[in-house]
């Protein structure tokens, strides 16, 4: 459930490499700054829930790195991960998963910290809340992934590294 201070972070066991307190910030700056107030939920868990998730909800049975529901969808951030139908105001999108095996793996594959590869899959989740689909809308959700990783300092993101 989305707190009244805003975006909320929820770690399904928290990693000695990461900062929850730095991630919670992260996600209030992009909650202020990316998506205009509008706050969201974000879970970071392991492969088996997301692909869990990724099976249950896009009928593909394998993890994934990053998954995004809108609201109305899944909210992750109540005890025991019941499935729920948001019950959530116009200033709210939705909820961001997070695997962090996924993100551990990237940020070593890429040559960065942990912390930012959750960065990094949190702008990319937040951005397909918004709307962008970048296997749809013809580069728009690239060109403001891009732009956006470039104002908060992160390294190359998911659709560019897919990309020759």
């Amino acid at each position: 459930m989305i707190s009244p201070e805003g975006s909320t972070v929820t770690f399904r066991r928290v990693p000695t490499e990461v900062r929850p307190r730095a991630i919670l910030n992260f996600a209030r700056k992009i909650e202020r700054e990316v998506s205009k107030g509008r706050a969201f939920d974000c879970l970071i868990t392991g492969d088996a829930e997301l692909r869990r998730l990724n099976r249950e909800f896009r009928g593909k049975d394998e993890p994934t790195d990053v998954l995004s529901f809108p609201v109305g969808g899944v909210c992750f951030s109540l005890p025991g991960n019941h499935a729920r139908q948001a019950k959530a105001g116009p200033t709210t999108l939705g909820d961001v998963a997070i695997s962090l095996a996924r993100a551990r793996t990237q940020a070593r594959d890429f040559g960065h910290a942990t912390e930012q590869e959750i960065r990094v899959l949190m702008l990319h989740g937040l951005l397909h809340l918004l709307g962008m689909d970048h296997e749809t809308d013809r580069g728009q959700m690239a060109r403001a992934e891009k732009r956006w990783r470039a104002r908060l300092g992160l390294p190359n993101g998911l659709i560019e590294r897919v990309r020759p």
